[in-house]
């Protein structure tokens, strides 16, 4: 076989949604061939894959996950996150510097992580490296190793073995990352509002019910990513290091970083799919699979995040892929105090945020380019991820676009099938994901072997 074909009535472009051929050879776009091109330019001896009308999407590229390994695979692991990625459409993945042991703050971690990861992906992957309180001068040998950015919480983040920093330890920090020119992705919490309303709550005494979803909502404020947020674009406008937001869950914030964007400085801000489908009002008592931090806020909240979107203020959209074991979740003590905060959605993501967009007038490029184009320039891999353009990876989704499911267990290929989308009606399947023109998810089941690799910076 000389190379390969994928043909469709509809072709994620760089240029729109276009009829036509995309041509593969040795696992890269070769060419888009325009549909009355086909019989004058695709060779004959191309293998073909004619997908009819569904259409061909760019691989989705999910910049921010928490894959836990090694040492936490009995939350998760390479091996089943990226085959939950895989059925979800995702053809890379950017792993969190923590829930693994060790973290991933020095090289000899990320050794580690490598070791860990050999032979058992069935997508891409590459590594953030983390901040803490203690490795600045560790962080250009991160950048030299390969990772691809740098991540630091404001807030404690809820497990041992990664440490938040104060402000001057971040200021200690930041020379040090602006000098490699990575992106430093940022967890924009502040711990004195949520200290200040959580001694609010616990003053109530026996008034407190941690059952209640409203009573962990105002536990988090918005005012602790607002202040979080406030203060990093001033340190931004310091250090002139790339900033980005994740997992903004406060609308509140949107209109200073647009300032801070007009302004120019070097700012990108993410958000989630479970804050662009739930809302607080909808979230019953005790259901903590819905628990996360920043938490889901109300429904007018949902709603500004979308004009976020539409405004170009956010720009993309990650999962932050956060599984546990169900125990942690305490689905029996109900309690949101003691649950796990995070939420599990690599296989669901894309239908769930293709089921919102079009209720609200998206379309499909907005996906691409939230989900695929945007998420590839903040890991630094555009030249060959998230477009499918001359020279990148042949990395494809099949998407069904018009295709309604409810979501069960089986769908959910991550080590634990628990989820708040259980039981959603949802639009838009996956029927196959391609990784440099090789199918890995394919009719619902997973082909061959795992033969992802690590991108570099």
């Amino acid at each position: 076989m000389d190379g390969q074909t994928f043909l469709s009535d509809r072709i994620a472009t760089p240029d729109g949604i276009r009829p036509g051929a995309v041509l593969v050879r040795d696992g890269r776009v070769a060419a888009f061939i325009p549909a009355n091109q086909i019989s004058r330019k695709v060779p004959a001896n191309f293998d073909r894959h004619d997908f009819g009308e569904s259409v061909i999407l760019p691989g989705l590229v999910d910049s921010h996950v928490h894959i836990n390994e090694p040492g936490r695979t009995d939350w998760e692991g390479f091996e089943t996150a990226t085959r939950a990625a895989a059925s979800g459409g995702y053809t890379t993945l950017v792993d969190m510097p923590l829930n693994c042991l060790p973290a991933t703050t020095t090289v000899s971690a990320l050794a580690a992580k490598r070791k860990a990861a050999e032979q058992r992906c069935w997508v891409d992957w590459g590594a953030w490296g983390g901040v803490v309180s203690d490795n600045q001068s560790k962080i250009e040998a991160l950048a030299s190793a390969g990772v691809l950015g740098f991540k630091c919480f404001l807030i404690h983040p809820g497990i041992d073995g990664f440490t938040m920093v104060t402000e001057a330890e971040l200021r200690a920090a930041l020379p040090h990352v602006a000098q490699t020119g990575l992106p430093l992705l940022v967890h924009a919490e502040l711990p004195g509002p949520v200290d200040q309303a959580t001694r609010h709550l616990q003053n109530h005494g026996e008034d407190v019910n941690w059952t209640r979803y409203s009573t962990y909502l105002q536990s988090r404020p918005e005012e602790a990513e607002l202040l979080a947020i406030r203060l990093l674009l001033s340190l931004c406008r310091e250090y002139k290091f790339r900033l980005h937001v994740v997992h903004l869950s406060a609308s509140s914030a949107l209109a200073e970083l647009c300032a801070a964007r007009t302004e120019g400085l070097p700012v990108s801000v993410e958000t989630c799919p479970h804050y662009l489908h739930f809302c607080a009002e909808e979230i019953s008592d005790g259901a903590t699979l819905w628990k996360c931090a920043p938490p889901i806020r109300s429904r007018d909240n949902r709603e500004r995040l979308w004009q976020g979107l539409k405004d170009g203020v956010i720009d993309l959209v990650a999962t932050d892929h956060s599984p546990c074991p169900p125990a942690m979740k305490r689905l029996e003590e109900r309690s949101f105090r003691t649950a796990w905060g995070g939420i599990a959605s690599l296989s669901m993501a894309l239908p769930v945020m293709w089921t919102e967009a079009g209720r609200r007038g998206f379309a499909l490029g907005d996906i691409i380019r939230w989900m695929s184009a945007e998420p590839a320039r903040l890991a630094g891999c555009s030249s060959s991820k998230g477009r499918i353009a001359e020279g990148c990876d042949a990395d494809f989704v099949i998407f069904e676009p018009d295709t309604e499911f409810v979501v069960t267990e089986d769908r959910l290929h991550y080590r634990y099938p628990i989820s708040p989308y259980l039981g959603e009606k949802l639009r838009g399947v996956v029927k196959a994901t391609y990784l440099r023109g090789q199918p890995v998810f394919s009719g619902g089941k997973f082909c061959g072997e795992p033969r992802g690799r690590e991108i570099l910076a």
